[in-house]
């Protein structure tokens, strides 16, 4: 039931750019932006991995939800610097080849918010739960904390694809035996006020709710790391 929820909740955010395919791939398909240089950490790190919903594609950055989570970690009186490493059209492989940037430094917890554009471009969940299992274990074997966000993918590609997709996020987070966020976009997809004009990417005030929805994950791990 959940999962069907999950998926009809898609339909509405992804429907218009799947049917618009030509449009929507030529965005997410553009070259990567070049990271820019880590700066020199002055506190742990959590770094949030991910593709332009973590980047804040359409809102300044300090609204996107890694900003959000800055500012909550501070009101918690916890000193950790937030790297945003959100990348606009970042699939999986993106992600996982950019991965050693992105852990440099003194990174404590790492947010894996991949898959969105996977699934856009209908690649295969194999390949998918390849590129995150590899990025969990690099991760891990840094002594990294991980917290892996799921996402669900659109009902053109059919049932088959849907189900296989939405099952690759708990049954890493069990294998892994890692923090899951269900689905990132939870209580924004398909919520119109929520959404900025193309559907899919969401306003500020989508954003702090997604930001709830990762909170809900971080907020245990840092407040077991406060008291180590």
């Amino acid at each position: 039931m959940r999962l069907r929820r999950s998926v009809l909740l898609l339909v509405v955010v992804l429907a218009a750019a799947c049917g618009q395919k030509d449009r929507d791939v030529a965005t997410d398909a553009r070259p990567a932006q070049s990271a820019a240089p880590a700066p020199v950490a002055s506190a742990p790190r959590i770094v949030a991995l991910g593709d332009s919903l973590t980047a804040g594609l359409g809102l300044p950055i300090d609204r996107a939800y890694p900003a959000l989570l800055a500012e909550r970690l501070k009101q918690e009186g916890l000193n950790y610097e937030v790297v945003n490493a959100g990348v606009s059209g970042d699939t999986s492989a993106g992600g996982l080849s950019r991965l050693d940037w992105a852990l440099s430094g003194d990174v404590r917890v790492l947010i894996v918010a991949l898959g969105g554009n996977d699934a856009l471009r209908g690649l295969p969940v194999d390949e998918l739960k390849q590129n995150l299992s590899t990025i969990i274990e690099r991760a891990q074997a840094r002594h990294i904390t991980v917290i892996l966000a799921g996402m669900e993918a659109p009902p053109n590609f059919g049932r088959d694809y849907i189900v296989a997709f939405h099952k690759v996020y708990p049954a890493l987070a069990q294998k892994y035996h890692i923090a899951l966020v269900p689905f990132l976009l939870q209580g924004v997809a398909g919520i119109d006020r929520l959404n900025q004009r193309d559907g899919i990417h969401p306003t500020a005030e989508g954003a702090r709710i997604v930001a709830d929805n990762v909170w809900a994950a971080l907020k245990p791990i840092v407040d077991k790391q406060r008291g180590t």
